[in-house]
């Protein structure tokens, strides 16, 4: 039904983010919680297809969750809906490694569960 989701890299997804990209965890609430992206914004992977509408208006989404699997399923769910979606290849756990920050919602170190 989906072709396969097309990567971005940590290098790409910092130059996208700075220009308006927007970053999108579908990870749990238990692993968002424990760290995430302080630009990203938290719709679960289940609630995607629900809650894709807040999406609109974006144009260029980067998805990501712990490794990149969930994220690439939501990405080719995303663009076969229309929208301009890339996975973030190695999910939060290459983000942490390239530099990333990672925190909580109060503005405290997190880390990637």
């Amino acid at each position: 039904m989906f072709n396969r989701a097309p990567k971005i890299d940590a290098g790409e997804a910092r130059r996208e983010l700075d220009g308006g990209a927007t970053l999108v965890d579908v990870r749990r609430a238990d692993e968002w919680e424990a760290g995430h992206a302080p630009a990203a914004v938290h719709i679960p992977v289940d609630q995607l297809p629900g809650r894709h509408d807040e999406l609109t208006g974006s144009d260029r989404i980067i998805m990501i969750c712990r490794s990149g699997s969930r994220s690439a399923k939501a990405t080719q769910w995303l663009r076969h809906h229309g929208y301009d979606a890339v996975n973030f290849d190695g999910g939060m756990q290459a983000w942490a490694r390239a530099g990333g920050s990672v925190v909580r919602d109060d503005g405290s170190a997190g880390y990637v569960a």
